[in-house]
């Protein structure tokens, strides 16, 4: 039963909370712009710069390694020092590391920038989700300010491509970085004025010693996963993986020692926090692979351009949005597991339309599987948010975002290795070699369809077109498996929804739930 009262309704959200979500709007747009224009530039600043092979992997991963090791450690100091305050700070050295990316001189200097604009950058979104739950303490409201945050970050992923390839057709590699600038100015400027302060008056110091082995534990994993993409199961692979998951052994022993930890681990003791995690690593995994094949058969199966490929992402983009502002209000007129548990489905329908795709004419069929895939994820995105936000103590807020994005990461790195090598050993399989096919090319092609479609550009003539229809086919039957595993794992996730959150109430005019505020209380209880 709700036993929330009227005294528990707070005041409505002004004019300056919803100029301020503007500016907090702002910056989640060019985080994941940040992460997409970046693959656009490289072919241009490698003719610039002359980066080893070495050098241009390190240039395209560390913005995404410190900024997912970063994560948790940022967003406890938001807690502890002032989440507006941090997210200044974060501000200006994004602002500044994008100076010095875009006037890179040097391979070394650029890796420097990028690294400086990951850890930078893993201020900015725990600090803006934690001060948006400070700004909308009204659950309606509150809903409202994640789907326009949300919005903009599925928006700047899409936006990202579009952009970048503009500018790079009128200046310089570099100019990519500068987007950045203006954006950053306008935080800093608006910020102070609009955006309240908000910090733990009770947290204690940093333990240095958790910083380090939260990274230990982040980074090791993520670069293991990211090797296992490239070049399968290897010596390195395993032994990073593994010597994360040992930091990672330690760290929580650490955190369990601690009477001030780095992260609280209490906050798993909230059901609805620990079930919203739980859930969006696996929507996370599902969904970073198949994003990845839909994007490579866009491209390398229906033959589009990046940018061409990308613009057939914007009817995604744009029922995403749809979806994204209709939620709130669906989450007001029922249970937001009802709601949730719905878009799954939706979702599940995609992937089957996803498994049918043909590998000749597919065009309509893969954005319209896209299509319902994002509709069907604005929903838990949107309401997830908000239950991460409304279930945890205040001054746990920027922790608990932050894990919330580092799960995200987590589960991105995830999805891709084991998704990815799903479809590579399904695309193996299938493969129908051409008769007379040169050895080397034959062991090209065997590798995966962009190594195939390179060695079919070497051929020429009849060869090269047979080759390129087998791999084409070959990919899009390992497309059409994930489609259906997606089918059915997205079923079990729905089912799981309506198991484990069934019970949170329609969202009102109030605060979180009493019973909220109980596990709240007791996961903030010594332990």
């Amino acid at each position: 039963m709700d036993t929330r009262t009227e005294n528990e309704v707070p005041a409505r959200a002004g004019r300056r909370q919803w100029f301020g979500l503007v500016v907090l709007a702002l910056p989640a747009l060019l985080l994941s712009v940040d992460m997409s224009v970046l693959f656009l530039a490289i072919p241009h600043l490698t003719q610039d710069l002359q980066p080893s092979s070495v050098q241009q992997l390190w240039i395209a991963d560390i913005y995404g390694f410190m900024l997912a090791g970063f994560l948790v450690t940022m967003g406890t100091l938001g807690d502890r020092i002032g989440r507006r305050k941090l997210l200044m700070i974060g501000g200006t050295l994004f602002g500044l590391a994008s100076l010095i990316a875009a006037f890179a001189t040097s391979a070394e200097m650029l890796i420097a920038a990028r690294a400086l604009l990951g850890i930078s950058g893993a201020t900015l979104a725990p600090s803006t989700m934690a001060l948006i739950s400070n700004m909308f303490k009204n659950e309606k409201e509150r809903g409202t300010a994640v789907a326009v945050w949300s919005g903009c970050f599925m928006f700047g992923g899409v936006l990202g491509p579009i952009v970048g390839g503009l500018m790079l057709s009128w200046f310089w590699w570099g100019s990519v970085f500068l987007l950045a600038v203006p954006v950053m100015v306008l935080l800093l400027v608006a910020g102070p004025s609009l955006l309240p302060e908000y910090r733990n008056p009770d947290a204690g110091r940093i333990d240095l010693l958790s910083v380090g082995l939260s990274l230990l534990t982040i980074i090791p994993i993520i670069y293991g996963l990211k090797e296992f993409v490239g070049d399968g199961w290897s010596v390195t692979a395993v032994a990073t993986i593994l010597t994360g998951v040992v930091f990672g052994v330690l760290f929580v022993r650490r955190q369990r020692r601690l009477d001030d930890p780095l992260f609280d681990l209490g906050l798993f003791r909230i059901r609805v926090y620990r079930s919203v995690v739980v859930l969006a690593l696996l929507v996370g995994v599902m969904m970073s692979g198949s994003l990845l094949l839909i994007n490579i058969q866009l491209q390398l199966v229906e033959g589009l351009s990046p940018r061409a490929a990308g613009l057939w992402l914007v009817p995604g983009v744009v029922a995403t949005l749809v979806a994204l502002s209709v939620t709130p209000k669906l989450g007001q007129m029922c249970r937001p597991a009802y709601v949730m548990a719905g878009g799954l489905l939706v979702t599940a329908v995609g992937c089957v339309v996803l498994s049918q795709v043909p590998s000749a004419g597919g065009l309509a069929m893969t954005v319209t599987a896209l299509v319902l895939i994002n509709i069907g994820l604005a929903p838990l995105v949107v309401l997830g948010y908000n239950m991460v936000l409304g279930s945890v103590p205040p001054e746990r807020t920027g922790s608990a975002s932050a894990l919330s994005e580092a799960n995200g990461h987590f589960g991105l790195a995830v999805g891709i290795a084991v998704l990815g090598s799903i479809a590579t050993a399904v695309y193996q399989n299938r493969l129908t070699l051409p008769a007379n096919l040169p050895a080397d090319a034959a062991a090209a092609a065997r590798e995966n369809i962009a190594t195939a479609a390179e060695a079919a550009g070497n051929l020429g003539g009849s060869l090269a077109d047979d080759l390129l229809t087998s791999a084409r086919e070959a990919f899009t039957a390992a497309l059409n498996v994930v489609g259906l595993l997606g089918a059915v794992l997205f079923t079990a996730i729905t089912v799981l929804t309506l198991v484990w959150l069934r019970h949170v109430p329609p969202i009102q005019d109030t605060e979180a739930p009493v019973a909220d505020k109980t596990e709240a209380a007791e996961a903030t209880a010594p332990h």
